[in-house]
């Protein structure tokens, strides 16, 4: 079925299954209001994150955006803690403070998400300029949908590791609509790999519902990188299969029905199954195991993030950082 040997094969499906039951859950507790704040979910996107981080080491960085989740579970990010910090407790990654859209975990790797669109671009181009400036090998990716393709950030953070030849990817997650709005309505050009001539790098466009295609394309980048030869784009073309935030319309419709259920008829992780199934690589029963491992495995980290304390009143500024003037007022 591809280059790569059966522990590969193996782990690209794992991941994309931790993401889904972990993604699946907290919409259902977002729906039970067991939530604080926005929820914005990651299904259907799975091969995207997946297939990407499989390609990078635990020293290598990422940043994210709103539709963070995923993005941390892929590079290894653990149930529990992720669970606590969407319930906002202290036993979160970021201690209940950062919560879904600013969750993350310096311990694998994950810069964070980022409630600012775009804005995770400019941080993933700074990791990668002290990763070129210690010479150290490592590689930072940024993860960004469509619609942030058009924020002047993301423009200015590629032109940089463009001129500074830095060992960074940009992947595009284009699942054709920014909030509720269609790509076509916000841009000129049906491709965003299209802009990658415009800074000078590489470029290449992958089906995101296929996460060998993935992982072959970020095979190709990350090897790049770190050989000192620069950034690269990849722009996976995916579709999300709930709303831009949470499981419910609340009353927008700006998908038809039968679009959706199409996407759906690709489902990256069934089709993935299909594929591993028909190439002997792995039996139904031994699919079937990992769903259930990891079920309950989520089970658990709900148990652990619902009997976890919420933070002290005392540590509302603890871990805070901002500046002050010098008057000592703070800014």
């Amino acid at each position: 079925m591809t280059q790569f040997d059966r522990d590969v094969q193996l782990d690209l499906h794992r991941r994309m299954v931790r993401i889904r039951l972990f993604e699946e859950a907290a919409g259902q507790l977002d729906e039970a209001a067991k939530l604080p704040g926005f929820l914005h979910l990651y299904v259907g996107q799975e091969a995207v994150a997946s297939g990407v981080c499989a390609a990078l080491t635990d020293d290598d960085q990422i940043t994210s955006n709103h539709r963070g989740h995923g993005h941390l579970v892929a590079k290894g990010g653990q149930f529990n803690q992720m669970m606590a910090e969407l319930m906002g407790k202290s036993t979160g990654y970021c201690k209940g403070k950062g919560g879904s859209m600013h969750i993350s975990s310096l311990d694998v790797g994950m810069l964070g998400a980022n409630g600012i669109v775009g804005a995770g671009s400019t941080i993933a181009v700074g990791a990668g300029f002290a990763n070129k400036y210690r010479n150290n090998g490592h590689v930072s990716a940024t993860f960004f949908g469509d619609g942030a393709s058009n924020i002047g950030a993301l423009h200015e953070a590629a032109n940089m590791a463009a001129a500074l030849q830095l060992p960074t990817l940009f992947i595009c997650e284009n699942n054709e609509y920014g909030e509720f709005t269609p790509r076509d309505q916000t841009m000129a050009i049906t491709d965003i790999v299209d802009r990658a001539a415009g800074y000078g790098i590489p470029g290449v466009i992958v089906d995101g519902m296929d996460v060998v295609a993935v992982h072959e394309a970020a095979v190709e980048a990350v090897d790049r990188a770190r050989r000192g030869d620069g950034p690269s784009l990849i722009e996976a073309k995916t579709y999300r299969f709930y709303n831009h935030h949470g499981v419910q319309n609340l009353g927008l419709k700006y998908r038809t029905d039968d679009e959706v259920e199409q996407w759906k008829q690709r489902d990256p992780i069934f089709t993935y199954e299909d594929r591993l199934i028909a190439a002997d690589t792995a039996t139904r029963d031994d699919v079937d195991a990992v769903w259930e491992e990891l079920r309950a495995d989520i089970a658990a980290a709900i148990e652990f993030a619902e009997s976890s304390p919420a933070p002290e009143a005392d540590q509302l500024l603890v871990d805070v950082y901002t500046s002050t003037d010098t008057a000592g007022v703070a800014r």
